[in-house]
């Protein structure tokens, strides 16, 4: 895996120097780090924006493998992203996958990541399917002895 530098980067791509600064800051493009801290952009990155740029030239059909069966899939919560991070211990996997400027975690068995082949930098889709979801506010917390009130 090649890494390139931004400008060069921006070169391949047909975009402005300080447009691609722009989008590693925004957390459009990903990026590897060196020590000094300059930002290198990957083949594979660069692949992947052009793709994104030109979907009808870039995009090749695939056949689907066996129990790739999304289509019919009942859940309708899928958040598309990156993988951001994959980590392997024992039977388990930590999976972090970047969904716009969100994260999301998932514990999942290793065998699900070999099988899924799934990498850093890879396109995935979390399916949410849970008999329960909580949602906050970053307001003030509520005493909730005190508000609730029988009638």
């Amino acid at each position: 895996m090649a890494l390139l530098t931004v400008r060069t980067a921006a070169e391949r791509l047909g975009v402005a120097y300080s447009t691609l600064k722009r989008w590693v800051h925004t957390g459009h493009v990903r990026t590897t780090r060196t020590e000094g801290g300059h930002h290198r952009v990957s083949d594979a990155e660069i692949e992947r924006l052009l793709a994104k740029a030109h979907p009808e030239t870039s995009r090749r059909p695939r056949a689907a493998e066996p129990g790739e069966a999304l289509g019919g899939l009942s859940a309708r919560n899928r958040l598309h992203g990156f993988v951001d991070e994959v980590r392997i211990d024992g039977l388990l996997a930590q999976v972090r996958l970047r969904v716009g400027d969100q994260s999301l975690t998932a514990v999942i068995t290793a065998d699900a990541v070999r099988a899924l082949k799934l990498k850093r930098g890879d396109d995935a889709i979390a399916i949410v399917k849970s008999t329960e979801v909580m949602i906050a506010t970053a307001g003030e917390p509520v005493a909730s002895s005190k508000r609730r009130r029988r009638r």
